[in-house]
């Protein structure tokens, strides 16, 4: 495949989460939530998005945020994932 046709994508996980945030989001949710985590809340608190952004400056600001999450946490739980998917949004392994 090509390299100008795929777009990078993150997310954030914790080390225990089994669960993929790309692929298997709800059981990934629900194991977090569990573990009382919140990450995703946590994400959000940290991300500062604004209606006139482009996808592109959003992917930028939810990485920043995702970095600084991982950057803050005195347990060292979080990492960060990527993925790299073609522009039709069929992951590439």
């Amino acid at each position: 495949m090509n390299e100008n046709n795929l777009e990078r994508r993150v997310n954030i996980t914790t080390v225990d989460n089994p669960f993929d945030p790309f692929d298997d989001f709800d059981h990934w949710f629900q194991f977090d939530t569990e573990k009382g985590y919140y990450t995703s809340s946590k994400l959000a608190r940290l991300t500062n998005l604004r209606n006139d952004m482009s996808e592109a400056e959003e992917a930028e600001e939810i990485e920043r945020a995702i970095d600084r999450l991982i950057e803050i946490d005195p347990f060292d739980m979080y990492i960060k994932v990527t993925r790299n998917d073609d522009k039709e949004g069929r992951g590439e392994s």
